[in-house]
This record gives C-alpha cells, sequence and structure tokens, in this order.
C-alpha cells in the first residue's frame, strides 16, 4: 500500500475522503451510522434536517464510497461503507482542544 508521504496519488485519494467528511451534517451522518444502519427519514429526525437535506448528503457520501444504501423489502437503509471510518469517528470523538 502507498503511504501518503510517498504517494501524491494517494494523498489525492486521502484529500477527497476527507473533503466528503468534512462538512458538520455529513459528519454527524457518518457518526449516527457509525451507531448503526439507520434510514433517511431516521436520520432526518436526530438532524432535526429535511428528509431532502439528509438525502443529499447521503447522496455525496455514496458518491465518495463511504455510505452505502441497503434495500430491503421497500425501504432503503445507509450503512457505512468503509469499515475504518468508525475508527475515525471513535478517535475524533475522543479528541480534545
Amino acid at each position: 500500500m502507498d503511504s501518503l508521504a510517498h504517494s501524491e496519488a494517494k494523498a489525492v485519494q486521502v484529500a477527497e475522503m476527507v473533503k466528503a467528511i468534512a462538512h458538520p451534517m455529513r459528519l454527524r451522518i457518518i457518526a449516527l451510522l457509525n451507531e448503526g444502519d439507520q434510514r433517511v427519514i431516521a436520520l432526518a429526525r436526530q438532524l432535526e434536517r429535511s428528509q431532502s437535506a439528509v438525502s443529499q448528503q447521503l447522496r455525496i457520501l455514496r458518491m465518495c464510497g463511504l455510505v452505502s444504501a441497503l434495500k430491503e423489502g421497500g425501504e432503503v437503509h445507509y450503512t457505512l461503507a468503509e469499515p475504518r471510518l468508525r475508527e475515525l469517528v471513535n478517535c475524533l470523538e475522543s479528541c480534545e482542544r
């Protein structure tokens, strides 16, 4: 695996991922999904945002490959597609200024 220090391509790839999660609502969505799979309506309720606003942010996270949608019956559940995001969320939550 290429290291960030020695691969510009790897640095670009990681920077794109970091940009995707740097948005406050997207970061909160990832933190909520870290607790378990959820439907858009449940995420919207917890975030106190409209379903359309949450769906838009989920679309961005899906395009970056960080979140995936699982269709079960007539419902779509969102889950973290990148398991290491769990570690990142836990690390970020323990950081203090």
